[in-house]
């Protein structure tokens, strides 16, 4: 007697396995991405554009980095998500605002 294993499962472990492996890789090149731009950014333009200081974004992207790379917490997952939003929010809405305060062609 043999025992076979059934495709269908072991092809859906497969894509699931990749398909999180690939959205774990994204989520840790974005946080530590942001992590680095915002480490060195001027401290003064922080307020200029209206965000939160440098200080507070530190503390939220370096905590979002701990969360997904060393403690592997899965994106998917709630914890993972903030991680992701956090360094999704910085790249997409600060990181623009930041580079037009500091090349001096925005209304500030």
């Amino acid at each position: 007697m043999t025992f076979e294993l059934p495709t269908s499962g072991l092809f859906a472990y497969l894509v699931q396995f990749y398909a999180t492996l690939a959205i774990s890789l994204f989520a840790i090149v974005l946080d530590v991405f942001a992590f680095v731009h915002c480490a060195v950014q001027r401290r003064d333009a922080f307020p200029a554009i209206g965000t939160l200081s440098k200080g507070i974004w530190l503390a939220l992207l370096g905590g979002s980095v701990v969360l997904t790379f060393l403690l592997r917490s899965s994106p998917l997952g709630i914890i993972g998500m903030i991680g992701v939003i956090a360094g999704a929010v910085y790249v997409l809405d600060v990181r623009p605002g930041l580079k037009d305060a500091t090349d001096g062609s925005g209304p500030w």
